[in-house]
């Protein structure tokens, strides 16, 4: 397959497709065009991926694989051009974390080596995050590869999102919660802003066709300011009427790990999005506090703005797309240098590892999101042995 494959789409919205498609690839002249397999994903893959489609943390002692692993592989494999990986990871998966059946049943979250020494599930809740990008890459996948059975896959996930995972909170209408379970005390939702990339709704709202997704993708809007009101995203933020967005009871307004992402979403929006220049302006901050630093802060009190520590290699490639966004060439290229020298050398950093194929996938241009949250990818031929 040559360039760009964009599937059935109505004519205008297939027009906006191909004219990001152009400005992409236009982008893109100049990189070595021929499948290479993307050697990060190829590492990737030697370090965490086992022949049966798991990825392991292998930094905990019941090496565990979390439902999120499962999602970003999958969307990685896509860039790549990679489906032979796609199958595995997805069939492991729903074998394993979704009891077989993953069009009725949301993917528990984790699964590794219990007490009794069997290997199962570890916990059966299901996480939206990882739902949503499983959901996504689905939706993808059946496009670019024109596979009527990921397509069909991708909607029975996304509506089990929509009936387990999303609840009509007063004042603040349909939103994503965490997971299915354990996210409302006193009336008091406890939400995740990281869990809500507006690129990954879009997709699923294109694909689905129905308008809850867009209500929650308003509600996903003011979920993402709310967590950043000095411009630092907090890992949780708690919800109640009347009072609105409140610190949460058990992180304190701590951004971190969790939150490290929304930075990462919401620079990978294309300037086309209505949200791209209101996001990148409220998360200006934190770039200013990235920018005077050798690597951002591992931790931040979003309240009072005391930082902690130094973030891994991987929060580093995570505020690539907004250091690119803001212009700042050479924070840029002291950000990437530390991520390459430092990424992908052992399988004891999973998370780290993932947020730098995100940002150094995006900044060298092997992927893209349109306005209506299709993904632009460019592969000549599918890329890398199964």
């Amino acid at each position: 397959m040559n360039g760009y494959s964009h599937g059935r789409l109505p004519s205008l919205a297939l027009y906006c497709t191909l004219c990001a498609a152009l400005l992409f690839a236009t982008a893109s002249h100049g990189r070595d065009e021929q499948c290479d397999g993307w050697p990060a994903w190829q590492r990737f893959k030697r370090l965490y991926l086992s022949e049966d489609g798991r990825v392991i943390d292998a930094s905990t002692p019941q090496r565990i694989t979390v439902s999120e692993g499962q999602a970003y592989a999958l969307i990685f494999a896509l860039i790549a051009n990679d489906p032979a990986a796609f199958s595995r990871i997805i069939r492991w998966t729903q074998e394993n974390l979704a009891q077989g059946h993953l069009e009725r049943t949301l993917p528990a979250w984790q699964w590794g080596h219990a007490e009794d020494g069997t290997w199962s599930v570890l916990d059966p809740n299901a996480a939206a995050d990882a739902d949503l990008w499983m959901a996504y890459a689905l939706t993808e996948a059946g496009r670019l590869w024109r596979n009527a059975s990921y397509a069909g896959l991708a909607r029975a996930l996304s509506d089990r999102i929509l009936r387990e995972e999303v609840a009509l909170i007063p004042g603040l209408g349909a939103t994503l919660l965490p997971g299915p379970k354990g996210f409302l005390t006193q009336q008091t939702w406890r939400l995740n802003a990281s869990y809500a990339p507006i690129q990954v709704l879009r997709g699923i709202e294109r694909q689905s066709g129905n308008r809850l997704w867009g209500q929650v993708l308003k509600s996903s809007e003011r979920l993402i300011v709310g967590s950043a009101p000095r411009g630092f995203a907090a890992d949780w933020i708690g919800y109640r009427e009347p009072d609105g967005f409140v610190t949460d009871q058990l992180t304190h307004g701590s951004g971190s790990y969790n939150a490290i992402r929304v930075y990462l979403w919401a620079g990978m929006l294309p300037d086309s999005d209505p949200l791209a220049g209101a996001l990148a302006h409220r998360l200006a901050p934190m770039i200013a506090e990235a920018a005077r630093r050798r690597a951002p802060p591992e931790s931040i009190n979003t309240t009072t703005l005391e930082s902690n520590g130094e973030g891994s290699p991987g929060f580093s490639a995570a505020l690539l797309p907004l250091l690119a966004r803001a212009k700042l060439g050479d924070i840029v290229q002291a950000y990437r240098a530390r991520v390459e020298a430092e990424s992908l050398q052992s399988d004891q950093h999973y998370y780290s590892d993932a947020l730098t194929l995100f940002g150094l996938g995006w900044l060298d241009r092997r992927y893209a999101f349109d306005r209506s949250g299709v993904l632009l990818v460019k592969w000549t031929a599918p890329c890398g042995a199964a």
